[in-house]
């Protein structure tokens, strides 16, 4: 019965349903329709097709939402088996911290459109969650909960 663990071990499988969820849907929106995705986060920024020269050919968006969506699932299936390895939660702030700095940076520069900065605004609390479930996470925990 998860009421009956701690706190810091409910935490971290939380924040990887919450983390794989928000990444999963993130990641593969582009995947399911470019189309909507450009509408919703303008099309500044998004010169990957230029290479090509056929506007369907979004070779780096696609890339980066497998590379999401391949996080999300491991998260995902994580927090399904109840597994706490530290590595995930590295895995985790790595990917929301490497995230928040190209929100940051990029819309910064005027490469992307600052609606990227709501995404930074998810970001940046799931980072400071993370830190708190490693940080008070009990020695003994490791892999898989019996």
């Amino acid at each position: 019965m998860s009421g009956d663990k701690p706190w810091p071990e409910r935490l971290f499988v939380r924040l990887c349903w919450l983390q794989g969820g928000y990444y999963f849907v993130t990641g593969a929106w582009p995947l399911v329709s470019i189309r909507s995705f450009k509408l919703a986060t303008g099309e500044r920024g998004k010169t990957d097709h230029l290479v090509t020269g056929l506007e369907a050919d979004h070779w780096l968006i696609m890339t980066v939402s497998v590379l999401i969506v391949a996080i999300a699932v491991t998260l995902l299936l994580a927090a399904y088996r109840q597994t706490r390895a530290t590595e995930l939660g590295v895995l985790a702030i790595a990917a929301a911290a490497g995230l928040t700095m190209i929100d940051f940076v990029y819309t910064a520069r005027g490469v992307i459109q600052p609606v990227y900065l709501l995404d930074a605004a998810l970001e940046v609390p799931l980072i400071l969650a993370w830190c708190v479930a490693l940080v008070w996470r009990p020695v003994r925990w490791h892999g898989k909960v019996t």
